[in-house]
């Protein structure tokens, strides 16, 4: 049975991860080789369009940290969670709620959608 805490925790640490090569082994890990990720302002296909979308939050966000917002919820390979996107320690100005897919217990899909974006962000 898949662990969906663990697979929203480790969600949430590849987007916070800064050190490249490190990314890289988390994309491996929880992630399939032929995985997706899209939402409504971006896409990615594959470790290294998924891992160029998270260098470029990173850069252009460079004092935020990915944190989980409740409890994650999913049944079968289906797995659903919140998350916010602010400074370490203070507000999340940007929130969403991501739904993956998994294959095998590792994530094959990720659709995101955003819940709160101030203008400007």
């Amino acid at each position: 049975m898949t662990d969906i805490n663990k697979i929203a925790r480790s969600y949430i640490e590849l987007w916070n991860e800064r050190t490249p090569s490190r990314r890289r082994e988390i994309l491996s890990q929880y992630w399939t080789s032929d995985a997706r990720y899209v939402d409504p302002l971006m896409s990615g296909d594959g470790h290294d369009g998924v891992d160029a979308l998270i260098a470029g939050v990173q850069q252009r966000f460079p004092d935020f940290r990915f944190r989980l917002i409740g409890e994650p919820n999913g049944f079968g390979d289906h797995v659903r969670f919140s998350w916010g996107l602010g400074p370490e320690g203070g507000d999340t100005p940007i929130k969403g709620t991501d739904f993956a897919v998994l294959s095998d217990g590792r994530i094959r899909s990720i659709t995101g959608f955003l819940d709160q974006v101030p203008a400007g962000a």
